[in-house]
């Protein structure tokens, strides 16, 4: 009897700690506060790119999309929103991805890649072996220096490597790549336009694993911790991606008609960078 009286005792002790216990709370939503806005001189800003000091430079396409008219350029915009140089380096094909490594910066120019000097904005080289249909789009850079560019239109990721451009993977599998991510030198992450996806291939082995699906013409990737991701659809949406692949999407102004492209992200201000196309600007939202 005295041990059953003992067991009651823990039990009904048991209950009471858990009655008194707080109610678990459920993780607070993330949400993104819009903290400025450029002005709109900007024509058509596809893609903003941090260096990782004071500096956003803006791939601006001002014309067509896929046009060979040398009117595209590329602009630096500092942390607070400024304008400091609309013009840095013109002369470009409907400029879309950069990519930064050391003082070179890496754009795409329709069916070519260029390479600029970030101490002057001077084109250094171009690589243009990739065909006149080619729609080169993202660029991506993996730690150890190799660069890597997605062709939208026909399914393609080229990569540059010891100096030479070349076809490193294709094939419908890859399902209209937009958005590259290099994480580290192993993965690279891929936004699929063509079923609304980010998937993660394998750099060795090229094996490819979807990682979330349900966000439209996913266009700009960018890492915001240990394993999670900001992803943008370029029609107007950013979603938050979780390392387990479920998402919850920060940002809808489709219905404003107003686009969100190819994004970047501060971490150390907690600042994502959205350019909205055909609004000719920047905005910059604070996550929290």
């Amino acid at each position: 009897m005295k041990q059953a009286l003992t067991l009651v005792g823990v039990f009904v002790g048991s209950a009471l700690l858990l009655a008194l216990m707080p109610p678990s709370v459920a993780p607070k939503p993330m949400k993104l506060v819009k903290v400025w806005e450029t002005d709109t001189t900007l024509r058509i800003p596809e893609s903003v790119l941090y260096d990782g000091k004071n500096t956003i430079y803006v791939s601006n396409i001002d014309g067509k999309p896929d046009g060979l008219d040398g009117s595209g350029f590329i602009s630096k915009v500092s942390l607070d929103g400024k304008i400091e140089n609309l013009h840095w380096t013109s002369g470009l094909n409907a400029p879309k991805g950069m990519g930064i490594y050391k003082k070179r910066l890496y754009v795409t120019d329709m069916y070519r890649l260029v390479c600029i000097n970030t101490d002057n904005g001077q084109a250094e080289k171009t690589w243009d072996g990739v065909g006149k249909d080619a729609f080169l789009n993202d660029v991506t850079v993996a730690s150890d220096g190799t660069v890597y560019v997605s062709d939208n239109r026909n399914d393609k990721i080229y990569r540059l490597k010891d100096d030479k451009l070349d076809v490193w993977m294709e094939g419908e599998q890859l399902n209209k790549p937009n958005g590259l991510l290099a994480v580290g030198k192993d993965k690279l992450m891929i936004g699929s336009t063509k079923i609304g996806a980010l998937q993660v291939v394998d750099v060795e082995t090229k094996t490819i694993t979807k990682v979330a699906d349900g966000m439209a013409a996913t266009d700009g990737i960018v890492p915001e911790g240990k394993g999670t991701f900001f992803v943008s659809d370029w029609n107007g949406q950013i979603f938050h991606v979780n390392a387990d692949g479920t998402k919850e999407q920060l940002l809808d102004t489709r219905s404003n008609k107003i686009n969100s492209a190819d994004i970047d992200y501060v971490s150390k201000k907690k600042l994502l960078i959205v350019p909205t196309f055909y609004k000719n600007s920047l905005v910059a939202y604070r996550v929290e």
